[in-house]
């Protein structure tokens, strides 16, 4: 550059240059480029002539990116920079008008602002994907009991379709979160210049219309430097993976033989080298480790962003590869969250087994006192002696004797105890909205395909 007539250090090179990972936003760069140039012809800035020229050349440009034919060179600094090296050696002198009115900091903001509304579209397609995934295996198993859990110890009986449309609105809210950090990236940024703006007449609502911005940015300061929507889908990408972390856990223990609930596909699994017996659940083991990489990513972007001054600093180069791994991460993590779910089988009487112990009822048992009368609180006392009792003598509830009822819960019948314990009305008592019995389980359903089918 001319006001540098000397050479870099050949360590500050490397250590400035950002081409070797921001290349990938050249799809991006390519379609701000053309949007401009159309507005700088439009509005007299350069002619007709020049304009036919930069959009033939920088298709041509396009091109060679989308067939790897494209060659980065070592004085090619960025993204920007390689594009414009390469159009002005295609169309010659017309490539250097380009960059009339647009600096490399309103250009690299609408670069990545464009990114994000592309990685925000596609992410919330993949969590629809895992969402329908979900629904259809709870459609296929509405009614299989099993326990649910506090603690990893076992809590009360619900269906295995309640179970699993409690992930399906966790993801419900990602896509939401996806939603928002699309809207979040619909200031347009191109037209700020480097911090204050452009002395020449452009039309930056052309800008917006041609490149799908609802909004252009009202500060020059602020769109040059914002990193906001970047942030925002970082942190759905954070959340999303964190459920799907949780999901994954589930399915590494239920697949184990001390739960045996269920069993991924081989598609999904994996073998030992030592041990011929094991089928392991890579898949959904790898979920669990890939959160906190996209969390860190996250992490890693409020550190650079914090403290800045307004308005571009170079430290705004570190948000590409926080956004570009996190991004790659969760798309490959979701692309196999749903086949896997949709292909993972369920043992129902192994699940009903485990739903059957009579000391997920205790609840029951206690609202059933509390409507004879004795308050909540005391009622627990009394079930939690019942408890103990059955625990001490190795038997369940129902086989109880009556003196031991008669002692630790006057006036509770041992057949009005065994029939509640042991007769299967306990899953169908939870009526409340939101809860597990079959009713409230398919009104969830038609909520949950009604929710699928909402616009992200």
């Amino acid at each position: 550059m001319a006001r540098l007539p000397d050479p870099q250090d050949p360590l500050f090179r490397a250590l400035n240059s950002s081409v070797g990972f921001d290349f990938r936003l050249a799809p991006q760069d390519i379609r701000g480029s053309l949007a401009h140039a159309r507005m700088l012809a439009r509005q007299g800035i350069i002619g007709e002539e020049d304009l036919a020229a930069i959009e033939k050349g920088l298709t041509d440009v396009r091109e060679e990116v989308e067939w790897g034919s494209f060659e980065i060179r070592e004085g090619d600094e960025d993204v920007h920079m390689a594009i414009e090296r390469r159009l002005t050696e295609l169309i010659g002198a017309a490539g250097g008008k380009l960059h009339t009115a647009r600096s490399r900091n309103d250009q690299v903001a609408t670069d990545m602002a464009l990114y994000v509304r592309d990685g925000a579209a596609k992410a919330g397609r993949l969590v629809g994907d895992l969402m329908q995934a979900l629904i259809e295996q709870a459609e296929s198993h509405l009614d299989w009991a099993m326990p649910a859990y506090t603690h990893l110890q076992r809590a009360q009986p619900v269906y295995l379709s309640h179970h699993l449309l409690a992930h399906f609105w966790r993801l419900r809210r990602d896509r939401l979160r996806f939603a928002f950090a699309f809207e979040a990236a619909g200031e347009l940024p191109l037209g700020s210049g480097a911090v204050a703006g452009t002395t020449f007449d452009t039309d930056r609502d052309f800008l917006a219309e041609q490149l799908g911005f609802p909004r252009v940015g009202e500060n020059s300061l602020d769109a040059v430097s914002n990193r906001d929507h970047v942030l925002d889908l970082l942190s759905a990408a954070a959340t999303c993976a964190t459920h799907l972390s949780q999901l994954g856990t589930e399915l590494v223990l239920w697949s184990s033989d001390e739960f045996g609930f269920c069993e991924v596909a081989d598609a999904f699994a994996s073998g030992s080298s030592l041990l011929p017996q094991k089928k392991n659940p890579d898949a959904a083991e790898l979920l669990r480790a890939k959160a906190p990489r996209i969390v860190g990513r996250l992490t890693t972007l409020h550190g650079v962003l914090h403290a800045l001054p307004l308005a571009y600093n170079k430290d705004l180069q570190e948000d590409k590869e926080q956004l570009f791994d996190a991004v790659d991460t969760l798309e490959l993590c979701l692309s196999v969250a749903a086949p896997m779910i949709a292909g993972t089988s369920f043992d129902r009487a192994r699940m009903a087994a485990a739903a059957a112990d009579e000391l997920l009822a205790a609840t029951d048992v206690a609202d059933l006192l509390v409507r004879r009368g004795v308050p909540f609180r005391e009622a627990h006392g009394m079930v939690g002696g019942l408890v103990r009792e059955a625990l001490a003598s190795g038997r369940g509830l129902s086989g109880l004797s009556a003196q031991a009822l008669e002692r630790l819960a006057p006036g509770l019948e041992p057949e009005i105890l065994a029939e509640l314990v042991t007769g299967g009305g306990v899953l169908e008592s939870k009526v409340s909205a939101g809860g597990t019995s079959l009713a409230r389980v398919r009104e969830q359903l038609e909520r949950a395909r009604a929710a699928l089918e909402e616009r992200a």
